[in-house]
């Protein structure tokens, strides 16, 4: 398997150097293995911190910027944080208004968030927690008591960052953000395995003409395995388990996300047939987000996330937004 990197020890340090030198905007500590914007702490504000393994790029550093994250923590591939980073990036951040940590529903990513959580108040930082679990393919899985937190954490980032950029009191910016998490619902499917840097090779076996039902980011098995279907027959079945699920009594905001793998011309063609099947169910889209945003490594495959939406939601979402991977507004 050909990679494009140096040893697999140092893939996470080179990406953060090159990180820092692409977007002077930001502060990256290459040592601590944090992401900070570079105006932080922002006075007046409250801060969100988020943070997982690395591999789900632009998830979580490239969401770092005005209208976002203020900080995000970077593990080693596929793997938590430590909470040692997360305290780091909370004090980087804290205004004195208090920091929102976004925390996506893996075992490890809850266990560092909480015990960063209570040092961090330690040292007088006040901390909320919003947990992201969102994947309706299992309950529980290799890496989960429950669902797997995965596309929700864009919106959770976004919708709760521009709150955040308007003022809003900690309180108010983690109830908003839990509305957000408890209100979108998501389904993935896998072509193709992903490869880690330190196998060098495909992480489980996905044999030629099938795919992945359910498939977490991790590559975690999903509902079921079949033939390799059209994309519109995926469409069909992402968004039924989605619509089953969530049951949206008006819009939605629609994000149609690639794996890693995918080419952007597959998910454009993925999109139509995913607004196929939303208006055949008659669900009216407010806003669609089509990119690789939530990705694992390399896979080839595809995301549906689907978030109900009411006008305070689509107007957060329209806010301005200023990050490496995600941009739009003044």
């Amino acid at each position: 398997m050909k990679m494009l990197i140096n040893v697999p020890e140092s893939v996470v340090p080179d990406a953060l150097r090159g990180m820092a030198l692409a977007h002077p905007e930001l502060t990256v500590d290459v040592d601590k293995r944090v992401v900070v914007r570079r105006d932080a702490p922002v006075a007046g504000k409250v801060a969100l911190v988020s943070g997982g393994g690395s591999g789900h790029e632009p998830l979580h550093g490239g969401f770092v910027g005005p209208g976002m994250l203020d900080a995000a923590c970077p593990g080693e591939i596929f793997t938590s944080p430590v909470p040692d980073q997360m305290v780091a990036a909370a004090a980087a951040v804290d205004s004195g208004e208090g920091v929102l940590f976004v925390v996506k529903n893996y075992t490890g990513d809850v266990l560092n968030f909480d015990m960063a959580a209570e040092l961090a108040e330690d040292e007088g930082v006040r901390v909320a927690k919003v947990l992201v679990e969102d994947d309706v393919a299992v309950t529980d899985s290799t890496f989960t008591a429950g669902r797997r937190g995965t596309g929700a954490t864009l919106f959770v980032e976004k919708i709760a960052g521009a709150l955040a950029a308007e003022g809003a009191p900690l309180e108010r910016v983690e109830a908003v953000a839990r509305q957000v998490a408890g209100s979108t619902r998501s389904f993935g499917v896998a072509l193709s395995a992903c490869s880690t840097p330190s196998k060098g090779g495909p992480t489980f076996d996905l044999p030629a003409g099938e795919l992945e039902l359910g498939v977490g980011i991790h590559g975690e098995p999903g509902r079921e395995r079949r033939a390799m279907m059209t994309s519109g027959e995926i469409a069909d079945f992402c968004v039924d388990a989605v619509l089953e699920d969530l049951a949206p009594d008006g819009p939605v905001l629609a994000l149609v996300n690639g794996a890693g793998g995918t080419p952007l011309i597959e998910l454009y063609g993925f999109c139509a047939e995913v607004h196929r099947v939303l208006g055949q169910r008659r669900v009216p889209v407010a806003r669609t987000l089509v990119g690789n945003y939530v990705t694992s490594l390399d896979m080839a495959g595809a995301s549906v996330t689907l978030c109900r939406a009411d006008e305070e939601l689509l107007r957060l979402w329209d806010a301005p937004v200023r990050t490496p991977g995600l941009r739009w507004g003044a």
